[in-house]
Parts: C-alpha cells; structure tokens; sequence
C-alpha cells in the first residue's frame, strides 16, 4: 500500500490538469473543494504551487489563470459568484492554506518578484526590516532564493487590464473581503475555517536562515512576532491568532503594492532625469485608495478609552493597540513616498484623477469615522473637529507638500479642459473646509518653532518600537506636539530638508502668478496697436525669443497662441490638401525656368518707379513677408531675407482656382463663346483689376493662397 500512496500526489496533479481541459469551471471548483476536504496536508502540498498558479497566473504573466481582473458579474454570471465562493475568507482555499500552514509546509515566493527595494536588500544580505520577512528568507541548495509567506497567494500578479471597471472586478471583490475580515470595524477576527485535533492554528514557526542577515533602518518587531515567538501552538492565544493573521495580510498588501522605493531611495531620487524603473497604472491607485479608506475606517473604530481610574488598569487587546498603530506604523512612510512618485512622474492628463482621489482620501480620515454628522437643512461644508488636530500635525507633510506639488502640476495642465479643471476644484473644495486651514497653519508654525537640540535620527523614536520590544513596548507617548512634528517631517525628508510653507510667501506668489493668468483669460481680447492678439510672455535672446514659465502656461490653456504659419520660399511649402501635387510640381518647374531665364529684365522692371514698375512689383515681389514674420518666434536674422522679384504659377495648381475657371468656361459656353475666347476676356478682366488695385496697393496679392 505504500507505493500507490507514495505516487497519489502526481496523480491527482495529473488528474486536476486533465480537469481543466475536460471540464467546466464550476465543476473543476466542486472537485477540488471536495479534494481538499478528503485528501491530506501531504498530498495537497504537491498540487498547491500548480493551484496557485492556475488560480492567479504565472508571475511572469504568461499564464493568466482565472483572470480575476477581468472576471465580473455582468459578463461572467456562472462564473463569477463560484470564484468569490472559492476564494472567499473561509472558502476552499483558504481551508486548503490553514490545513497546510497546521502541519508546517511552506510555499515558496521567488525574491526576485518581490518590490524593487526588498529585493535589492536581500540579494546583498540586508534583511529589510518588515518583520514580515523575518526568519522566512531561504537560501535553497540549487541556488537563487525563495521566500516563505503563507498568505502571498493573494497577491500573485495577473495582467492589467483597462477594458472593464476595476472597482466591479472580482479581484477588487476579494480584496475589499479579505480586508474586512481581517481588519474588522465591529467585533474580532473571525476564527481559521480549519482547525488542527489540537483545536488551534499555529502561527507561522520561526525558522532561522542559513545565512546571516543584517537590517536596515532599525529592527522593528511587532505584535505578530510578539505574539507566536513564545507561544507553544497547541495552546495559542485566540487574541495572537488574529493578530498575526491581520498583520501579515496587511503588511503583504503595503510591501506589494507601496513598497516600490526605500525612503533612503526616495530622496536621493529627486532629481527628474532619474530613470524610473517602476510605473504605477490607474487600476493600482485605486486598489491602493481602496486599502486607504478601509484602513481609516478600521482605525476610526478604536474604542474610546475609558474615564474611570479603575478601567484604566484593563490591558488592551491586541486588536484594539492594532488599530491605534496600523496607519502611522505601516502605511504612512510608503504611502507618501509612492505619493511623491505619482505626483512627480504622472502623466499631465486627466488619469490622475485616481491618484487625487487617493490622496484626498487619505487627508479625510473624518470621513470614515463611525460618528454621523448632525442632519441641518443647510448644504454647509461640515467644520473638521479638533480631535483630528493630531493626525493633521503627524501627517503635516501630506498636506502641504504634496498640496504644493499638485499646484505645480496645476499650472502646467490644460485647465480649460473640464476635466483638469474639476481636478482643482475637488482640492480646494477640500481644503476650503471650515477649520482644516488652521489646524494646517497650527501643525506648520509647530514646525517652525525653535528646536532644541536633537540628537542624531532621535527624531524616529516614537515612530518605532525599541530594539526587541514590540507595538505593546514602545515608549512613552511624547507630549511635546512640536517635537511630533518636526519628527514627522525630519523622517520622511532628513534632517537636512528646505521646508516650504503652504502659507507662505512662495506659495502665495504661485497662487498670484495662476489668479493673474485667470485674469489674463478674461481680458485675453486685448489688443496691441497694430489689431493683433498680444504675443505669450517672453524674452528676447540671441536665438529668438524664449518663452518664460508664465508664456507656457498661456500656450497651454490657450489664452494666447505665435501667429504659426510657414515663413520659408512659399514655392518650397509643403503640398496642400487643396492642390494638385502633380500640377504644383510640373507649374514649380515652369516658374523656375520662367524665373532663371528672365531674372534680369523682372529686376529692372520692377525697379523703375513709374506706374509699370509698380504693376511689376504687384505682381512679382511680396513685400509684406517680413511683416507677417514678426509676429512669430524666429531667429532675428531670418527676416532680413529678400525673395526678389519672380513669376509664381503655383496658384493654378489649387482645385479652389481650377474648379472657379471650369465654372467660368462652362457658362462662357451657354453665350457660345469658346475657350480661346473666353481665356482673352479673362486675362484683360485680370488685367484691368491689377490695374486698379495697383493704384491703391503695393503690397496684397491675390493669386497667393
């Protein structure tokens, strides 16, 4: 019996391929629902690296796999509600997650899909200091490396797609699930769907890698280690299962998708001629605003902490000490560096919608506090409560530079287009509301306050447990506000950062500079003396006139615009839609013949000063070029140059003339006047016209199109 057995494994991997050829997506899923109910840890364990992928795509994208992206409930009806079934919190796979996690197997993840930043640090034997990497690096015997994360199957990558909602998709479902079920508002985690003989799920058992690793940044332990490092399994702790279950899902949704650059990265990455090696897609922002709001929702539902002495000595439960920290503890650092990535290196156009929505998401914790607002008949912006004055203070940077650095892509988007405009609008509607301002103008003047002296990277202390504690051991809350801040503001951007004051002088001037061109929009009818729409703002320069920031904001929205047009030999210009290209060429030829041959005797002509030298000046010179020149930016010299007189025949090539002289045979034929006759009586009525106009003008043609 112990050979069959030994061969089960690569028979039911063999089976579960041919059922994905043989048959239909909801009976593929009733059978390995029923496979991981009857079949054990052992020999699931040799099916689970083939399940995963078959689920979630192959990681470098060639395998798609259940396309969660694009699965939804109005294209797929059968197959969706099955999916969100079998991928659900307590659905077949997570069962099949905890049944093996009982018996201790792993799953490997390949380091070299992990974010830039990890990554780099483990290849040179840096641990990062993410406890979720702790004591789960390995270093396989056939070289490369593999990580072991129990919940990674979560965030197996799958193409991106932008044919359908990605807020309906199934995989937008499943993340906000798996976020409410661990990171409940009301009540507690919910328990493992499986559970051992000995009636509970062991955390994670710390393994220690081969090698050694140093950390960087200092070494931040926290309630998840806490919690299963001396603790027997058999006997866990309900309250620790939930933790490192919520914290592990949590810190593997932060890693994945903010984690892209280090803080030491970040800033030395300010320059924009730096290659960027990681390009965020709209479909990732809003998963990203997703967690956002959740995660303020979560915090928002921490327990008041109680008035009586006596009350006072009750310990916190882990869950509640997590909501306190999850934000400060986890998203903060990241989330406003993948920010300053978005703000700098989006796109100008209106994609960056989803990225806006992120962020003022994130500014408006408020809005996602249990506490309804009172019902009033007036439509008034509701006032921002004092209570919110801390997070304000402790995040001062995400409101002020960022809101400095959207300013600045403000004024170098359309902004007539309706939708940047709308952009602008939801920011200041934002920031307009009652109170907000001044809790932001209290945090920057806490900023600005003399500072005693601080020690070297003392500013992150209360941002970080100390060395071997966790969350439970951080130090005494720090009661000095302006210490607070200019920790906040001294961790993200170092000690040597140049602050600048939304509220001052600077930014106001910015403001000016765009209030002034909205003005200029207004008035942009003005004329100067000679009836032309004024030029955009510019200076002169050896090589022409060069267009100052406030010229290129008015080219951009369109509140003035060069007089563009070709200023080169008009009988070089390119063909036009309206001519003849055969006919422009064989008439170019012909006046270049006509031109060369009788260049001379046009010069003399058209240099005698009686009534025939003027005929020949109206007819062959175009002295009005230089004007037409000077409302563009050219070089200078360009428009000294002198065409001289000659014969132009390039007007005859234009279907405009030729379908006006056709017009002008075809009713000469109703008075039976042939076309000899009719192309005499058409020359001495030019004739006579050139004379008259020649009286009155020297320099308009029009036979020039």
């Amino acid at each position: 019996m112990a050979g069959p057995h030994l061969q089960q494994p690569s028979f039911l991997l063999a089976t579960l391929k041919a059922d994905c050829v043989n048959k239909p997506f909801v009976q593929r899923c009733h059978d390995l629902e029923r496979y991981i109910e009857e079949f054990p840890a052992k020999e699931l364990h040799g099916i689970f690296p083939w399940l995963v992928e078959s689920i979630f795509g192959s990681l470098d994208g060639i395998i798609v796999g259940w396309n969660l992206r694009c699965l939804q409930g109005k294209t797929n009806p059968i197959e969706y509600p099955v999916a969100l079934d079998f991928l659900d919190p307590s659905g077949p796979m997570m069962k099949l997650v905890y049944k093996l996690q009982a018996e201790e197997y792993r799953y490997d993840f390949p380091v070299s899909y992990l974010p830039g930043p990890v990554k780099a640090s483990i290849q040179e034997q840096v641990l990062p200091e993410c406890s979720l990497y702790h004591n789960k690096v390995q270093f396989p015997s056939s070289g490369g490396l593999g990580l072991n994360l129990a919940l990674s199957i979560l965030l197996t990558n799958s193409p991106v797609t932008h044919h359908v909602s990605p807020s309906n998709s199934a995989y937008f479902i499943l993340v906000d699930t798996y976020l409410k079920c661990f990171l409940p508002t009301e009540g507690s985690v919910l328990p493992p769907p499986y559970s051992n003989p000995g009636g509970a799920i062991p955390s994670p058992t710390p393994r220690s890698p081969p090698v050694p690793f140093t950390s960087y940044g200092m070494h931040h332990t926290s309630l998840l280690k806490r919690h299963i490092a001396h603790q027997p399994s058999v006997n866990a702790d309900p309250a620790s299962q939930e933790i490192w279950r919520s914290e592990t899902l949590l810190q593997i949704f932060v890693e994945m998708w903010l984690h892209h650059y280090s803080l030491e990265m970040y800033q030395k990455m300010q320059s924009p001629h730096v290659k960027e090696s990681f390009k965020p897609t709209e479909e990732h922002v809003l998963v990203v605003r997703l967690l956002v709001k959740h995660l303020h929702a979560f915090s928002n539902s921490l327990k008041p902490e109680p008035l009586s002495p006596s009350a006072h000595s009750h310990t916190a439960s882990p869950l509640e000490e997590f909501k306190r920290v999850v934000i400060p503890r986890f998203v903060q650092e990241k989330l406003y560096i993948f920010l300053q990535h978005c703000f700098g290196h989006w796109p100008l156009d209106a994609s960056f919608r989803a990225v806006l929505e992120m962020w003022l998401s994130y500014l408006q914790p408020w809005r996602y506090a249990p506490e309804k607002p009172p019902q009033t008949t007036e439509s008034l912006p509701r006032s921002v409560s004092e209570k919110w004055a801390t997070f304000i203070q402790e995040n001062l940077l995400m409101y002020t530079k960022l809101f400095v650095g959207f300013l600045n892509r403000a004024l170098r988007t359309d902004l007539v287009s309706p939708k940047n405009a709308l952009m602008v609008f939801r920011v200041a509607k934002v920031f307009a509301q009652p109170n907000l301002a001044e809790m932001i103008l209290k945090g920057e003047q806490l900023f600005l306050e003399p500072e005693l002296v601080i020690p070297h990277r003392q500013h992150r202390l209360f941002m970080t447990p100390t060395l071997g504690g966790s969350f439970l051991s951080w130090p005494p809350t720090i009661t000095d506000a302006s210490f607070k801040v200019k920790s906040h503001v001294y961790s993200l951007e170092g000690q040597d950062f140049q602050y600048k004051q939304m509220f001052g002088t600077e930014v106001r001037n910015l403001l000016n500079e765009a209030q002034l061109t909205q003005m200029m929009m207004k008035c942009g009818t003005a004329q100067d003396e000679n009836g032309k729409k004024q030029l955009p703002d510019c200076v002169e320069s050896e090589d022409g006139l060069i267009l100052t920031p406030l010229g290129r904001y008015q080219i951009i929205n369109g509140l003035r615009r060069f007089e563009v047009q070709y200023q080169g030999d008009t009988e070089l210009q390119p063909i036009r839609s309206y001519e003849n290209a055969t006919l422009v060429r064989l008439l170019f030829r012909l006046s270049s013949a006509l031109n060369e041959r009788f260049a001379d005797q046009m010069d003399a002509l058209c240099s005698r000063e009686d009534f025939v030298g003027r005929l020949c000046r109206y007819h062959l010179t175009n002295p009005h070029l230089i004007q037409k020149i000077r409302y563009s930016p050219v070089v200078k010299d360009r428009t000294t140059q002198n065409w001289g007189p000659r014969i132009s025949l390039r007007f005859l090539a234009s279907y405009r003339t030729l379908l006006s002289l056709l017009m002008v045979y075809f009713i000469a034929s109703w008075f039976c006047i042939g076309p000899v006759g009719c192309t005499f009586i058409i020359l001495i009525g030019y004739f006579l016209y050139a004379v008259i106009m020649t009286l009155f003008s020297e320099g308009w043609k029009p036979h020039e199109d």
